[in-house]
């Protein structure tokens, strides 16, 4: 599910950037630099609805813009996230036998395995 949320960012006197988001108390990040502080902004957001989401915590509409307010050294900008269902599925699959064996003896988790050759597959758009 997408989401789009309007962030504070609080120019420190470093450089650095602060980030809150006036409609999630407590969800907040910092960032080295404007480009930083916004890749922090994405991460903290996705992983707070995350959080919500899974544990079925009430998501909060986001605020028009008119009715967010910055202060001297702030600006407001828009952070938006994709949040995945991050559930567990049993699925079944088939390995050869010499695979399996060689999962076993490298001590691997054959599901941690295909979850990140999944994620990289997917990533690649194939």
């Amino acid at each position: 599910m997408e989401y789009v949320y309007p962030a504070i960012f609080h120019q420190n006197t470093d450089g650095s950037y602060t980030i809150i988001y006036p409609d999630l108390p407590g969800c907040l990040s910092e960032g080295k630099s404007l480009a930083n502080g916004i890749y922090m902004a994405e991460r903290a957001l996705a992983q707070w609805l995350g959080y919500l989401a899974d544990n079925k915590q009430h998501i909060p509409e986001a605020s028009p813009l008119e009715n967010i307010k910055a202060d001297q050294n702030e600006f407001i900008n828009l952070i938006r996230v994709e949040v995945k269902d991050s559930k567990a599925v049993r699925r079944s699959v088939s390995i050869p036998k010499w695979m399996d064996a060689r999962v076993t003896e490298a001590g691997l988790s054959l599901s941690r395995v295909l979850q990140d050759a999944l994620s990289v597959r997917l990533e690649k758009g194939a």
